[in-house]
Protein backbone atom coordinates (compact mmCIF):
# COMPACT_ATOMS: atom_id res chain seq x y z
CA UNK A 1 0.00 0.00 0.00
CA UNK A 2 1.05 3.46 -0.93
CA UNK A 3 0.83 6.13 1.79
CA UNK A 4 -0.37 9.36 0.34
CA UNK A 5 0.37 12.79 1.49
CA UNK A 6 -1.39 15.59 1.69
CA UNK A 7 0.52 18.40 -0.07
CA UNK A 8 -0.68 21.54 -0.28
CA UNK A 9 -0.67 23.35 -3.18
CA UNK A 10 0.50 26.57 -4.06
CA UNK A 11 -2.63 27.83 -4.18
CA UNK A 12 -3.65 26.19 -0.53
CA UNK A 13 -0.30 28.10 0.34
CA UNK A 14 -1.42 31.63 -1.10
CA UNK A 15 -4.55 30.88 0.54
CA UNK A 16 -3.17 30.48 4.03
CA UNK A 17 -1.14 33.62 3.73
CA UNK A 18 -3.98 35.73 2.74
CA UNK A 19 -5.99 34.28 5.75
CA UNK A 20 -2.64 35.35 7.96
CA UNK A 21 -2.80 38.76 6.54
CA UNK A 22 -5.84 39.28 6.67
CA UNK A 23 -6.01 38.32 11.09
CA UNK A 24 -3.01 40.66 11.27
CA UNK A 25 -4.81 43.56 9.77
CA UNK A 26 -7.61 42.83 12.07
CA UNK A 27 -5.64 42.74 15.13
CA UNK A 28 -4.65 45.96 14.07
CA UNK A 29 -7.59 47.92 13.28
CA UNK A 30 -9.09 46.52 16.63
CA UNK A 31 -6.31 48.21 18.33
CA UNK A 32 -6.68 51.17 16.24
CA UNK A 33 -10.36 51.53 17.17
CA UNK A 34 -9.43 50.59 20.99
CA UNK A 35 -6.81 53.74 20.80
CA UNK A 36 -9.81 55.55 19.20
CA UNK A 37 -12.36 54.75 21.58
CA UNK A 38 -9.81 55.67 24.60
CA UNK A 39 -9.27 58.97 23.24
CA UNK A 40 -12.68 59.77 22.75
CA UNK A 41 -13.91 58.81 26.89
CA UNK A 42 -10.87 60.54 27.81
CA UNK A 43 -12.25 63.64 25.98
CA UNK A 44 -15.78 62.62 27.17
CA UNK A 45 -14.72 62.38 30.87
CA UNK A 46 -12.58 65.24 31.30
CA UNK A 47 -14.63 68.15 29.41
CA UNK A 48 -17.65 67.11 31.05
CA UNK A 49 -15.96 67.38 34.62
CA UNK A 50 -14.72 70.94 34.02
CA UNK A 51 -18.09 71.75 32.53
CA UNK A 52 -19.28 69.97 35.95
CA UNK A 53 -17.19 71.97 38.05
CA UNK A 54 -17.35 75.51 35.97
CA UNK A 55 -21.34 75.45 36.59
CA UNK A 56 -20.47 76.34 40.48
CA UNK A 57 -16.73 77.48 40.24
CA UNK A 58 -16.19 80.15 37.43
CA UNK A 59 -12.47 79.93 38.29
CA UNK A 60 -9.89 78.93 35.66
CA UNK A 61 -7.46 76.98 38.33
CA UNK A 62 -10.59 75.25 39.92
CA UNK A 63 -11.82 73.85 36.60
CA UNK A 64 -7.40 72.52 35.55
CA UNK A 65 -6.93 70.80 38.42
CA UNK A 66 -10.63 69.23 38.48
CA UNK A 67 -9.60 68.50 34.71
CA UNK A 68 -6.21 67.17 35.34
CA UNK A 69 -7.24 65.19 38.21
CA UNK A 70 -9.82 63.44 36.09
CA UNK A 71 -7.21 62.96 33.12
CA UNK A 72 -4.90 61.13 35.99
CA UNK A 73 -7.75 58.82 37.61
CA UNK A 74 -9.30 58.00 34.10
CA UNK A 75 -5.87 57.01 32.80
CA UNK A 76 -4.89 54.97 36.20
CA UNK A 77 -8.43 53.32 35.78
CA UNK A 78 -7.56 52.75 32.18
CA UNK A 79 -4.54 51.00 32.55
CA UNK A 80 -6.09 48.46 36.01
CA UNK A 81 -8.86 47.67 33.81
CA UNK A 82 -7.49 47.10 30.77
CA UNK A 83 -5.16 44.89 32.24
CA UNK A 84 -6.94 42.95 35.11
CA UNK A 85 -9.80 41.97 32.02
CA UNK A 86 -7.01 40.88 29.44
CA UNK A 87 -5.05 38.54 32.06
CA UNK A 88 -7.90 36.92 33.49
CA UNK A 89 -9.74 36.60 30.11
CA UNK A 90 -7.64 36.83 26.96
CA UNK A 91 -4.15 36.53 28.16
CA UNK A 92 -4.89 32.79 29.20
CA UNK A 93 -7.63 31.79 27.15
CA UNK A 94 -7.28 33.69 23.37
CA UNK A 95 -3.67 33.74 23.75
CA UNK A 96 -3.45 30.19 24.07
CA UNK A 97 -6.67 30.19 21.18
CA UNK A 98 -4.20 32.22 18.82
CA UNK A 99 -1.15 30.48 19.38
CA UNK A 100 -2.57 27.16 18.46
CA UNK A 101 -4.26 28.48 15.50
CA UNK A 102 -0.92 29.90 14.16
CA UNK A 103 1.10 26.90 14.73
CA UNK A 104 -2.32 24.61 12.92
CA UNK A 105 -1.51 27.60 9.76
CA UNK A 106 2.06 27.37 9.36
CA UNK A 107 2.28 23.41 9.71
CA UNK A 108 -0.49 23.58 6.81
CA UNK A 109 1.66 25.57 4.89
CA UNK A 110 4.33 23.16 5.14
CA UNK A 111 6.75 25.43 5.91
CA UNK A 112 8.45 23.29 8.43
CA UNK A 113 8.16 26.03 11.10
CA UNK A 114 7.32 24.02 14.98
CA UNK A 115 7.46 26.97 16.38
CA UNK A 116 6.78 30.69 16.20
CA UNK A 117 9.20 32.99 15.78
CA UNK A 118 9.23 35.75 17.98
CA UNK A 119 8.30 38.95 15.64
CA UNK A 120 5.27 36.87 15.46
CA UNK A 121 4.85 36.01 19.24
CA UNK A 122 5.05 39.90 19.48
CA UNK A 123 1.90 40.11 16.97
CA UNK A 124 -0.49 38.24 19.96
CA UNK A 125 -2.27 40.12 22.58
CA UNK A 126 -0.30 41.55 25.44
CA UNK A 127 -2.03 42.83 28.33
CA UNK A 128 0.69 45.74 29.17
CA UNK A 129 0.92 46.62 25.39
CA UNK A 130 -3.39 47.08 25.77
CA UNK A 131 -2.87 48.68 28.89
CA UNK A 132 -0.38 50.97 28.31
CA UNK A 133 -2.18 51.91 24.59
CA UNK A 134 -5.40 52.65 26.68
CA UNK A 135 -3.91 55.06 28.89
CA UNK A 136 -1.91 57.16 26.45
CA UNK A 137 -5.21 57.05 24.24
CA UNK A 138 -6.71 58.33 27.12
CA UNK A 139 -4.65 61.41 28.32
CA UNK A 140 -4.35 62.24 24.13
CA UNK A 141 -8.22 63.01 24.20
CA UNK A 142 -8.31 64.78 27.93
CA UNK A 143 -5.25 66.94 26.91
CA UNK A 144 -7.54 68.53 23.99
CA UNK A 145 -10.03 69.30 26.68
CA UNK A 146 -7.52 70.79 29.05
CA UNK A 147 -5.60 73.17 26.67
CA UNK A 148 -8.76 74.65 25.19
CA UNK A 149 -9.80 75.87 28.80
CA UNK A 150 -6.40 76.85 30.24
CA UNK A 151 -5.37 80.42 28.34
CA UNK A 152 -9.29 81.89 28.31
CA UNK A 153 -9.74 83.86 32.19
CA UNK A 154 -13.37 84.77 30.59
CA UNK A 155 -15.77 82.34 32.01
CA UNK A 156 -18.52 81.88 28.95
CA UNK A 157 -15.84 82.33 26.33
CA UNK A 158 -14.19 79.39 27.95
CA UNK A 159 -17.05 77.63 28.61
CA UNK A 160 -18.01 77.90 24.74
CA UNK A 161 -14.27 76.89 23.32
CA UNK A 162 -13.96 73.84 26.01
CA UNK A 163 -17.74 72.64 23.98
CA UNK A 164 -16.17 73.66 20.23
CA UNK A 165 -12.93 72.39 20.61
CA UNK A 166 -14.55 69.29 22.29
CA UNK A 167 -16.66 68.56 19.62
CA UNK A 168 -14.30 69.47 16.70
CA UNK A 169 -11.54 66.64 18.37
CA UNK A 170 -14.58 63.92 18.53
CA UNK A 171 -15.54 64.59 15.22
CA UNK A 172 -12.12 63.76 14.37
CA UNK A 173 -12.17 61.02 16.48
CA UNK A 174 -15.47 59.65 15.38
CA UNK A 175 -14.31 59.91 11.35
CA UNK A 176 -11.27 57.89 12.26
CA UNK A 177 -13.49 55.33 14.09
CA UNK A 178 -15.51 55.01 10.99
CA UNK A 179 -12.90 54.45 8.62
CA UNK A 180 -11.77 51.57 10.74
CA UNK A 181 -14.33 50.27 11.65
CA UNK A 182 -15.95 50.91 7.89
CA UNK A 183 -19.02 52.52 9.50
CA UNK A 184 -20.73 55.23 7.69
CA UNK A 185 -19.23 58.65 8.40
CA UNK A 186 -21.92 60.98 9.07
CA UNK A 187 -23.63 58.70 11.27
CA UNK A 188 -20.50 57.54 14.04
CA UNK A 189 -19.60 61.80 14.09
CA UNK A 190 -23.17 62.66 14.81
CA UNK A 191 -23.42 59.59 17.78
CA UNK A 192 -20.13 61.06 19.75
CA UNK A 193 -21.35 64.35 19.12
CA UNK A 194 -24.76 63.51 20.39
CA UNK A 195 -23.22 61.44 23.35
CA UNK A 196 -20.57 64.61 24.05
CA UNK A 197 -23.08 67.16 24.11
CA UNK A 198 -25.63 64.69 26.61
CA UNK A 199 -22.59 64.11 28.71
CA UNK A 200 -21.56 67.28 29.13
CA UNK A 201 -25.12 68.80 29.58
CA UNK A 202 -26.32 66.50 32.33
CA UNK A 203 -23.05 67.08 34.45
CA UNK A 204 -23.41 71.08 34.18
CA UNK A 205 -27.05 70.89 34.76
CA UNK A 206 -26.92 68.34 37.44
CA UNK A 207 -24.33 70.12 39.15
CA UNK A 208 -25.61 73.63 39.20
CA UNK A 209 -28.98 72.41 40.22
CA UNK A 210 -28.16 70.18 43.06
CA UNK A 211 -25.25 73.37 44.59
CA UNK A 212 -26.84 76.62 43.51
Amino acid sequence: MEAKLDIPNNNDKQQIDQEIKAIDYIQRAQWLRAAVLGASDGLVSTASLMMGVGAVNQDVKSMIITGFAGMVAGACSMVIGVFVSMVTFLQYSQYDIELSETKRQHKASDDGKESLDESEKEDLPNPFTAAGASALAFVVGAVVALLSASFIQNYKARLGVVIAMSSLALMVFGVIGAVFGRAPVKRSCLRVLIGEWLAMTTTFGLTEFLFF
